[in-house]
Protein backbone atom coordinates (compact mmCIF):
# COMPACT_ATOMS: atom_id res chain seq x y z
CA UNK A 1 0.00 0.00 0.00
CA UNK A 2 1.53 3.44 -1.17
CA UNK A 3 1.56 6.18 1.44
CA UNK A 4 -0.35 9.15 0.85
CA UNK A 5 1.61 12.36 1.37
CA UNK A 6 -0.73 15.02 0.83
CA UNK A 7 -1.91 17.69 3.29
CA UNK A 8 -3.83 20.65 3.64
CA UNK A 9 -1.04 22.61 4.32
CA UNK A 10 0.96 21.51 2.36
CA UNK A 11 -1.27 21.77 -1.19
CA UNK A 12 -1.90 24.94 -3.19
CA UNK A 13 -5.45 26.07 -3.38
CA UNK A 14 -7.13 24.00 -6.03
CA UNK A 15 -9.20 25.27 -9.05
CA UNK A 16 -12.42 25.96 -8.75
CA UNK A 17 -13.17 23.20 -11.61
CA UNK A 18 -11.09 20.55 -13.00
CA UNK A 19 -8.07 21.73 -15.16
CA UNK A 20 -7.48 19.43 -18.10
CA UNK A 21 -4.33 20.46 -19.78
CA UNK A 22 -2.41 18.86 -23.07
CA UNK A 23 1.37 18.73 -22.53
CA UNK A 24 3.93 18.41 -24.88
CA UNK A 25 7.84 17.03 -24.80
CA UNK A 26 10.40 17.30 -27.59
CA UNK A 27 13.61 18.54 -25.74
CA UNK A 28 15.52 15.10 -26.54
CA UNK A 29 15.17 12.05 -28.19
CA UNK A 30 11.40 11.91 -27.35
CA UNK A 31 8.34 12.72 -28.97
CA UNK A 32 5.76 13.11 -26.35
CA UNK A 33 2.41 14.10 -25.63
CA UNK A 34 -0.39 13.86 -22.64
CA UNK A 35 -3.28 14.67 -21.37
CA UNK A 36 -3.50 15.32 -17.94
CA UNK A 37 -7.04 16.47 -15.59
CA UNK A 38 -6.15 18.27 -12.26
CA UNK A 39 -8.95 17.81 -9.74
CA UNK A 40 -10.30 20.16 -7.48
CA UNK A 41 -8.79 18.73 -4.23
CA UNK A 42 -5.03 18.36 -6.18
CA UNK A 43 -5.12 15.09 -7.43
CA UNK A 44 -4.03 14.04 -11.04
CA UNK A 45 -5.09 11.74 -13.19
CA UNK A 46 -3.12 11.05 -16.66
CA UNK A 47 -6.14 11.02 -19.31
CA UNK A 48 -3.42 9.56 -22.00
CA UNK A 49 0.45 9.63 -22.54
CA UNK A 50 2.09 8.93 -25.63
CA UNK A 51 5.69 8.76 -26.75
CA UNK A 52 7.12 8.06 -29.57
CA UNK A 53 11.01 7.37 -28.95
CA UNK A 54 13.65 8.45 -31.54
CA UNK A 55 15.95 4.93 -29.75
CA UNK A 56 16.11 3.42 -33.87
CA UNK A 57 16.97 6.37 -35.11
CA UNK A 58 20.39 7.59 -32.95
CA UNK A 59 21.52 3.94 -32.31
CA UNK A 60 24.20 3.61 -35.11
CA UNK A 61 25.28 6.93 -33.44
CA UNK A 62 25.94 5.99 -30.27
CA UNK A 63 23.86 8.64 -29.17
CA UNK A 64 21.74 11.50 -29.85
CA UNK A 65 22.45 13.39 -32.91
CA UNK A 66 20.41 17.05 -32.59
CA UNK A 67 19.84 17.71 -36.59
CA UNK A 68 18.32 14.37 -36.37
CA UNK A 69 16.32 14.35 -33.36
CA UNK A 70 14.47 17.87 -34.46
CA UNK A 71 13.56 16.74 -37.76
CA UNK A 72 12.23 13.43 -36.29
CA UNK A 73 9.91 15.63 -33.83
CA UNK A 74 8.50 17.59 -36.74
CA UNK A 75 7.69 14.39 -39.01
CA UNK A 76 6.22 12.60 -35.31
CA UNK A 77 4.44 15.50 -33.72
CA UNK A 78 1.23 15.78 -34.97
CA UNK A 79 0.46 12.02 -35.19
CA UNK A 80 1.44 11.81 -30.95
CA UNK A 81 -0.55 14.48 -30.59
CA UNK A 82 -3.58 13.21 -31.97
CA UNK A 83 -3.14 9.76 -30.88
CA UNK A 84 -3.03 10.96 -27.53
CA UNK A 85 -6.09 13.53 -27.75
CA UNK A 86 -8.28 10.23 -29.07
CA UNK A 87 -6.67 8.01 -26.57
CA UNK A 88 -7.79 10.66 -23.94
CA UNK A 89 -11.19 10.94 -25.62
CA UNK A 90 -11.41 14.29 -25.97
CA UNK A 91 -11.54 17.10 -28.40
CA UNK A 92 -9.86 20.74 -28.48
CA UNK A 93 -12.51 21.86 -26.83
CA UNK A 94 -12.33 19.93 -23.71
CA UNK A 95 -9.15 21.18 -22.88
CA UNK A 96 -8.73 24.36 -20.36
CA UNK A 97 -4.82 25.31 -21.36
CA UNK A 98 -1.83 23.63 -23.45
CA UNK A 99 1.73 23.03 -22.08
CA UNK A 100 4.87 22.87 -23.68
CA UNK A 101 8.45 22.11 -22.34
CA UNK A 102 10.30 25.50 -23.44
CA UNK A 103 13.64 24.43 -22.26
CA UNK A 104 16.12 23.51 -21.41
CA UNK A 105 17.55 21.24 -24.16
CA UNK A 106 18.31 20.58 -27.59
CA UNK A 107 16.42 23.66 -28.59
CA UNK A 108 15.81 22.59 -32.12
CA UNK A 109 13.86 19.96 -30.39
CA UNK A 110 12.44 22.20 -27.79
CA UNK A 111 11.60 24.96 -30.78
CA UNK A 112 9.43 22.25 -32.21
CA UNK A 113 6.89 21.12 -29.49
CA UNK A 114 6.59 24.66 -27.89
CA UNK A 115 5.93 26.25 -31.63
CA UNK A 116 3.28 23.40 -31.56
CA UNK A 117 1.56 24.46 -28.43
CA UNK A 118 1.69 27.97 -29.55
CA UNK A 119 -0.13 26.92 -32.53
CA UNK A 120 -2.81 24.76 -30.51
CA UNK A 121 -2.97 28.10 -28.19
CA UNK A 122 -3.65 30.66 -30.94
CA UNK A 123 -6.30 28.29 -32.72
CA UNK A 124 -8.31 27.20 -30.26
CA UNK A 125 -7.83 30.49 -27.80
CA UNK A 126 -6.16 28.84 -25.12
CA UNK A 127 -3.91 29.66 -22.52
CA UNK A 128 -0.37 28.70 -23.31
CA UNK A 129 1.95 27.29 -20.51
CA UNK A 130 5.69 27.64 -21.09
CA UNK A 131 7.04 24.47 -18.11
CA UNK A 132 11.14 24.02 -17.73
CA UNK A 133 11.70 20.20 -18.77
CA UNK A 134 13.47 20.01 -14.72
CA UNK A 135 10.04 21.56 -13.18
CA UNK A 136 8.39 18.25 -14.98
CA UNK A 137 11.01 15.62 -13.70
CA UNK A 138 10.55 17.89 -10.07
CA UNK A 139 6.24 17.17 -9.98
CA UNK A 140 6.29 13.64 -11.70
CA UNK A 141 5.85 11.75 -8.68
CA UNK A 142 2.51 13.65 -8.20
CA UNK A 143 1.56 11.69 -11.11
CA UNK A 144 1.30 8.26 -9.37
CA UNK A 145 -0.35 9.71 -6.13
CA UNK A 146 -0.94 12.93 -3.75
CA UNK A 147 1.89 14.57 -2.73
CA UNK A 148 2.60 17.19 -0.56
CA UNK A 149 4.88 20.25 -1.20
CA UNK A 150 7.72 20.83 0.37
CA UNK A 151 9.87 17.76 0.01
CA UNK A 152 13.47 17.06 -0.80
CA UNK A 153 14.23 16.19 -4.83
CA UNK A 154 17.59 14.80 -6.07
CA UNK A 155 16.68 14.71 -9.65
CA UNK A 156 18.65 12.60 -12.10
CA UNK A 157 18.79 12.47 -15.55
CA UNK A 158 21.17 12.28 -18.53
CA UNK A 159 21.94 15.67 -18.42
CA UNK A 160 21.28 16.99 -14.73
CA UNK A 161 22.20 16.34 -11.58
CA UNK A 162 20.88 18.08 -8.70
CA UNK A 163 19.45 18.35 -5.10
CA UNK A 164 16.84 20.62 -4.60
CA UNK A 165 14.27 21.67 -1.87
CA UNK A 166 10.88 21.67 -3.84
CA UNK A 167 8.58 24.18 -1.79
CA UNK A 168 6.02 24.28 -4.49
CA UNK A 169 5.32 25.09 -8.50
CA UNK A 170 7.95 27.39 -9.13
CA UNK A 171 9.23 27.93 -5.85
CA UNK A 172 12.74 25.73 -5.19
CA UNK A 173 16.37 25.92 -3.90
CA UNK A 174 19.10 24.21 -5.52
CA UNK A 175 21.01 22.76 -2.64
CA UNK A 176 23.81 20.59 -4.85
CA UNK A 177 24.64 20.10 -8.54
CA UNK A 178 27.38 18.14 -10.74
CA UNK A 179 30.21 20.17 -11.43
CA UNK A 180 31.30 18.84 -14.46
CA UNK A 181 29.22 15.08 -15.79
CA UNK A 182 25.66 14.06 -14.81
CA UNK A 183 25.29 10.26 -13.50
CA UNK A 184 23.08 9.49 -16.78
CA UNK A 185 26.06 10.95 -18.56
CA UNK A 186 28.50 8.41 -17.02
CA UNK A 187 26.12 5.91 -16.70
CA UNK A 188 26.03 6.57 -20.95
CA UNK A 189 29.23 7.28 -21.63
CA UNK A 190 30.91 4.60 -19.52
CA UNK A 191 28.86 1.73 -21.05
CA UNK A 192 29.70 2.90 -24.38
CA UNK A 193 33.13 2.15 -23.59
CA UNK A 194 32.24 -1.28 -22.64
CA UNK A 195 30.60 -1.82 -25.78
CA UNK A 196 26.68 -1.62 -25.30
CA UNK A 197 24.49 -0.62 -27.14
CA UNK A 198 22.26 3.04 -27.20
CA UNK A 199 20.94 4.10 -25.00
CA UNK A 200 24.10 3.27 -22.11
CA UNK A 201 22.18 3.33 -19.13
CA UNK A 202 20.02 0.86 -19.22
CA UNK A 203 22.41 -1.34 -20.88
CA UNK A 204 24.77 -1.42 -18.55
CA UNK A 205 22.73 -2.20 -15.53
CA UNK A 206 21.81 -5.24 -17.19
CA UNK A 207 25.33 -6.10 -17.84
CA UNK A 208 26.02 -5.27 -14.20
CA UNK A 209 23.30 -8.20 -13.00
CA UNK A 210 26.08 -10.75 -13.33
CA UNK A 211 28.80 -8.87 -12.24
CA UNK A 212 30.82 -8.54 -8.67
CA UNK A 213 31.24 -4.94 -7.99
CA UNK A 214 34.15 -5.24 -5.19
CA UNK A 215 36.23 -6.25 -8.39
CA UNK A 216 37.45 -3.23 -9.65
CA UNK A 217 38.63 0.05 -7.33
CA UNK A 218 37.08 2.83 -8.94
CA UNK A 219 37.78 6.51 -7.76
CA UNK A 220 35.39 8.44 -5.23
CA UNK A 221 35.02 12.41 -6.18
CA UNK A 222 35.17 15.93 -3.95
CA UNK A 223 35.62 13.40 -0.50
CA UNK A 224 37.14 15.99 1.54
CA UNK A 225 34.22 18.70 0.54
CA UNK A 226 30.92 18.90 2.81
CA UNK A 227 28.52 20.61 0.39
CA UNK A 228 26.08 18.79 -1.51
CA UNK A 229 27.89 18.88 -4.72
CA UNK A 230 28.32 15.64 -7.29
CA UNK A 231 31.48 14.77 -9.47
CA UNK A 232 31.48 11.84 -12.00
CA UNK A 233 34.27 12.53 -14.52
CA UNK A 234 36.94 11.08 -12.70
CA UNK A 235 34.87 8.23 -12.61
CA UNK A 236 33.97 8.13 -15.91
CA UNK A 237 37.66 8.37 -17.04
CA UNK A 238 38.94 5.63 -14.78
CA UNK A 239 36.35 3.29 -15.92
CA UNK A 240 36.84 4.18 -19.60
CA UNK A 241 40.36 3.12 -19.34
CA UNK A 242 39.45 -0.06 -16.97
CA UNK A 243 37.18 -0.99 -20.20
CA UNK A 244 39.76 -0.78 -22.68
CA UNK A 245 41.89 -4.19 -20.32
CA UNK A 246 38.68 -5.95 -20.07
CA UNK A 247 38.70 -8.98 -22.19
CA UNK A 248 36.19 -11.37 -21.03
CA UNK A 249 32.16 -10.65 -20.42
CA UNK A 250 32.91 -11.38 -17.05
CA UNK A 251 35.69 -8.36 -16.90
CA UNK A 252 33.02 -6.30 -18.29
CA UNK A 253 30.34 -7.51 -15.91
CA UNK A 254 32.57 -6.70 -13.17
CA UNK A 255 33.42 -3.76 -13.99
CA UNK A 256 29.72 -2.19 -15.02
CA UNK A 257 28.51 -3.93 -10.90
CA UNK A 258 31.57 -1.77 -10.02
CA UNK A 259 30.19 2.08 -11.59
CA UNK A 260 26.72 1.39 -11.25
CA UNK A 261 28.12 0.56 -7.23
CA UNK A 262 30.10 3.83 -7.41
CA UNK A 263 27.47 6.21 -9.24
CA UNK A 264 24.80 4.49 -6.73
CA UNK A 265 27.10 5.67 -3.80
CA UNK A 266 27.69 9.31 -4.31
CA UNK A 267 24.63 9.57 -4.97
CA UNK A 268 23.78 8.07 -1.60
CA UNK A 269 26.62 10.07 0.05
CA UNK A 270 25.16 13.00 -1.12
CA UNK A 271 21.62 13.16 -0.80
CA UNK A 272 22.56 11.86 3.26
CA UNK A 273 24.02 15.45 3.88
CA UNK A 274 21.10 17.11 2.29
CA UNK A 275 18.66 15.45 4.78
CA UNK A 276 21.11 16.09 7.77
CA UNK A 277 20.79 19.91 6.31
CA UNK A 278 17.17 19.63 5.77
CA UNK A 279 16.87 18.42 9.73
CA UNK A 280 18.84 21.14 11.04
CA UNK A 281 17.09 23.61 9.50
CA UNK A 282 13.92 22.56 9.98
CA UNK A 283 14.38 20.36 13.08
CA UNK A 284 11.39 18.12 13.76
CA UNK A 285 8.05 18.38 12.16
CA UNK A 286 4.84 16.73 12.64
CA UNK A 287 4.94 14.46 9.17
CA UNK A 288 7.92 12.45 7.96
CA UNK A 289 9.88 14.51 5.27
CA UNK A 290 10.15 13.01 1.93
CA UNK A 291 12.76 12.18 -0.38
CA UNK A 292 11.74 11.97 -4.25
CA UNK A 293 14.10 10.83 -6.72
CA UNK A 294 13.14 11.63 -10.41
CA UNK A 295 14.27 11.28 -13.76
CA UNK A 296 16.12 8.64 -16.01
CA UNK A 297 18.73 7.37 -13.42
CA UNK A 298 15.78 6.89 -11.02
CA UNK A 299 14.98 3.82 -13.08
CA UNK A 300 17.77 1.91 -12.19
CA UNK A 301 16.82 -0.20 -9.73
CA UNK A 302 20.60 -0.30 -7.86
CA UNK A 303 19.77 3.05 -7.81
CA UNK A 304 16.41 2.87 -6.24
CA UNK A 305 17.50 1.06 -3.33
CA UNK A 306 20.61 2.01 -1.97
CA UNK A 307 18.70 5.32 -2.21
CA UNK A 308 15.69 4.11 -0.57
CA UNK A 309 17.68 2.60 2.33
CA UNK A 310 19.85 5.94 2.79
CA UNK A 311 16.30 7.57 3.04
CA UNK A 312 15.46 5.34 5.64
CA UNK A 313 18.28 5.86 7.75
CA UNK A 314 17.40 9.47 8.25
CA UNK A 315 13.77 8.90 8.86
CA UNK A 316 12.45 9.97 5.66
CA UNK A 317 9.98 8.84 3.47
CA UNK A 318 10.99 7.41 -0.46
CA UNK A 319 9.21 8.13 -3.45
CA UNK A 320 9.93 7.81 -6.89
CA UNK A 321 7.68 8.16 -10.09
CA UNK A 322 6.05 5.18 -11.47
CA UNK A 323 8.97 3.92 -14.14
CA UNK A 324 6.79 5.06 -17.23
CA UNK A 325 7.40 8.76 -15.83
CA UNK A 326 10.70 8.52 -14.82
CA UNK A 327 12.45 9.20 -18.03
CA UNK A 328 11.08 11.96 -20.48
CA UNK A 329 7.57 11.98 -20.71
CA UNK A 330 4.95 14.57 -21.60
CA UNK A 331 2.36 13.28 -18.38
CA UNK A 332 4.58 15.62 -16.62
CA UNK A 333 4.58 18.34 -18.70
CA UNK A 334 0.95 18.29 -18.73
CA UNK A 335 0.58 18.31 -14.73
CA UNK A 336 3.60 21.04 -14.02
CA UNK A 337 1.86 23.28 -16.89
CA UNK A 338 -1.94 22.28 -15.04
CA UNK A 339 -0.61 23.43 -11.39
CA UNK A 340 1.06 26.40 -13.05
CA UNK A 341 -2.07 27.48 -14.64
CA UNK A 342 -4.44 27.21 -11.76
CA UNK A 343 -2.05 29.46 -10.35
CA UNK A 344 -2.72 31.85 -13.25
CA UNK A 345 1.14 31.29 -14.03
CA UNK A 346 0.74 31.75 -18.72
CA UNK A 347 3.09 32.80 -20.83
CA UNK A 348 3.11 34.91 -23.38
CA UNK A 349 2.74 33.97 -26.78
CA UNK A 350 6.19 34.89 -27.76
CA UNK A 351 8.34 33.42 -25.16
CA UNK A 352 10.69 31.45 -26.39
CA UNK A 353 12.64 28.16 -26.51
CA UNK A 354 15.89 27.90 -23.99
CA UNK A 355 18.97 25.38 -24.48
CA UNK A 356 19.73 26.33 -20.55
CA UNK A 357 17.25 27.31 -17.52
CA UNK A 358 17.97 26.52 -14.24
CA UNK A 359 15.28 25.78 -11.82
CA UNK A 360 16.55 27.78 -9.28
CA UNK A 361 17.89 31.24 -11.43
CA UNK A 362 18.84 33.09 -8.43
CA UNK A 363 21.28 31.12 -7.10
CA UNK A 364 22.46 30.32 -10.72
CA UNK A 365 23.35 33.97 -11.04
CA UNK A 366 24.25 34.52 -7.64
CA UNK A 367 26.23 31.15 -7.31
CA UNK A 368 26.56 29.44 -10.23
CA UNK A 369 28.19 26.02 -10.75
CA UNK A 370 31.14 27.44 -13.60
CA UNK A 371 33.01 30.52 -13.67
CA UNK A 372 34.02 32.31 -16.94
CA UNK A 373 36.26 29.68 -18.48
CA UNK A 374 35.99 26.87 -16.80
CA UNK A 375 34.08 23.87 -19.00
CA UNK A 376 31.80 20.93 -17.71
CA UNK A 377 27.60 21.54 -16.89
CA UNK A 378 25.76 24.21 -18.17
CA UNK A 379 23.15 23.86 -15.07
Amino acid sequence: MVADYSSEAGRATGPAHPLTVLGLETSCDETAAAVVRLSTDGGATVLSSVVYSQIDEHAAFGGVVPEIAARSHVEMIDGVVRRAMDEAGLDFAALDGVAATAGPGLVGGVMVGLSYGKAVALARGLPLVAVNHLEGHAVSARLGQKVAYPFLLLLVSGGHCQLLEVRGIGDMSRLGSTIDDAAGEAFDKIAKALGQGYPGGPALERLAEGGDDTRFALPRALLGRKDCDFSFSGLKTAASRLAQACETEQDRADLAAGVQKAIARQLSERAHRAMQDWREVRGTVAARPLLVVAGGVAANRTVRAVLEATAAKNGFDFLAPPMAYCTDNAAMIALAGAERLQLGLVSDIDVAARPRWPLDEDKALSDPMHKPGRKGAKA
